[in-house]
């Protein structure tokens, strides 16, 4: 079982999202997608720690007030292990970018974020973002695509 946290950085100003293109490790699952920024716990940590850590780490932002929209289990997603993710956002953000050891990182238009090569479900929940709504969800995948999911409002 792994707990993991990810986080979408949002610029309301020019209406942008930090995204990363994960092109950079070899063996990632996410090789060749799109995706929030974010990460597994570190022992000890609350998500908001792990947030705000691992957005520091890959992008040298530091964020304030993450906001959390929910919890998604991915049951045997990397095709071992179960994993268990909070998603957040954060509007408030301060520091320069660096780059990252995991990809390019891009301020994305929010417009044009569902048009990238993300992965299945992502584009479902981030409607669920932009609905602000609170969600408990899971979804299946099999081979590197989406074959179920399932969710509860709050």
């Amino acid at each position: 079982m792994k707990l993991a946290t990810l986080c979408y950085v949002m610029d309301k100003k020019n209406n942008t999202t930090l995204m990363i293109h994960r092109t950079k490790k070899g063996n990632d699952v996410h090789k060749g997608k799109w995706n929030g920024l974010g990460g597994k716990f570190e022992s000890n940590e609350s998500p908001e720690e792990c947030i705000i850590r691992e957005i520091n780490e890959e992008s040298g932002l530091i964020i304030k007030s993450p906001k959390l929209h929910g919890f998604i289990t991915f049951p045997l997603f990397d095709g071992k292990e179960d994993w268990y993710v909070f998603v957040f956002t954060a509007e408030e953000f301060a520091g320069k970018m660096k780059s990252s050891d995991e990809g390019e990182l891009k301020w994305i238009s929010n417009e044009k974020i569902v048009e990238l090569n993300l992965w299945d479900g992502d584009s479902i929940f981030i409607n669920w973002i932009k609905e602000n709504k609170f969600f408990s969800a899971k979804f299946v995948y099999s081979n590197g695509k989406l074959a179920d999911y399932s969710v509860n409002f709050y």
